[in-house]
């Protein structure tokens, strides 16, 4: 076994993997997995910079990760950052600060990286699954981009495009600082045409119709599962692994693009931060399934979190 510490920072969240990694089996046993949303993006899109308060927020959970970390003795650490963080003029000003307090310096990872610890993660317990067809499609739907990754035992093409839930509720939904509640259908309609615009990017590296398996990741399409699902409260393990129809996908967009902020925030699952950016994350999925022709998705509570524990296994056993 190898004790490995993960984190991935991403434009609406941050989170931490402490876990024993079994390279024998292909198995990850959590010691830690938490998530906190810190909003590392907020403005991004418009300004160009990372805000002081939203740095502060991210450092603030650093240092409850740096605690976690020694008081389980994990050994390697690996951080990823992502797509707000690979955009922001003072980004310097984020490393630094990552540095100073859990004493490794995070990788601004490219999107190519990031979709390959996507893939890896979401895929390596998958192999030898009857149930299953490949290639599977592995859709990563994150703050501010989205992966796409086409593969089997390996990756075989993988694209990053700017249509995260963060990004797209911030674009089209945000006015005077309020997020309209509810958006109107032509605002709905300007996210649908950029994320469509980004879908026709992405099929121009990645064989998007292909896949006989699409695979769902993040944040936005775990609550969708869970919605799904009708779970009174948030359940990794009833989620990981389900099943979600896109009719049952289409039904829930149109249900959380018409409701207002306080009828989302009353979902027994949904995150407090989630509350905003639900909506466009999961017209994200929608749009998705509709373009491949996917009849469901299979979502997956091990993302690119897991992939970056894994890298860390690879780079321990080479190191031997």
């Amino acid at each position: 076994m190898t004790r490995v510490a993960a984190i991935d920072c991403g434009t609406n969240s941050i989170r931490l993997l402490v876990a024993d990694a079994d390279p024998a089996t292909g198995e990850l046993t959590d010691l830690d997995r938490r998530m906190t949303i810190v909003r590392l993006g907020q403005g991004v899109d418009r300004t160009g910079r990372l805000a002081p308060e939203a740095l502060e927020r991210t450092f603030a959970a650093c240092r409850e990760y740096a605690d976690a970390i020694r008081s389980l003795g994990a050994g390697p650490l690996r951080f990823v950052a992502t797509s707000a963080s690979r955009d922001a003029e003072n980004r310097d000003d984020f490393v630094r600060g990552v540095r100073d307090i859990l004493g490794v310096e995070p990788e601004v990872v490219t999107g190519d990286q990031e979709a390959e610890f996507s893939f890896t993660g979401a895929t390596r317990e998958l192999a030898g699954r009857r149930d299953l067809d490949t290639p599977y499609l592995v859709v990563d739907i994150g703050g501010g981009s989205t992966e796409f990754v086409v593969g089997a035992e390996r990756v075989r093409a993988a694209r990053s495009v700017d249509i995260g839930c963060v990004r797209m509720t911030e674009r089209h939904l945000v006015r005077d600082g309020a997020v309209a509640d509810p958006p109107s259908r032509e605002r709905i309609a300007a996210i649908r045409a950029d994320i469509d615009a980004a879908l026709d990017l992405a099929g121009r590296t990645v064989p998007l119709r292909e896949a006989r398996t699409l695979v769902g990741l993040a944040g936005s399409v775990t609550t969708v599962a869970a919605i799904a699902l009708g779970l009174p409260e948030y359940d990794s393990a009833a989620i990981h692994h389900s099943r979600v129809p896109v009719e049952r996908v289409r039904e829930i967009t149109e249900r959380l693009l018409g409701s207002t902020h306080a009828e989302r925030a009353a979902i027994p699952v949904m995150h407090p931060g989630r509350v905003d950016v639900i909506g466009a994350g999961a017209l994200v999925l929608l749009a998705v399934m509709e373009r491949t022709g996917a009849a469901e998705v299979v979502v997956s509570e091990h993302d690119i979190l897991d992939g970056i524990a894994w890298s860390l296994v690879e780079e321990h056993r080479q190191g031997d």
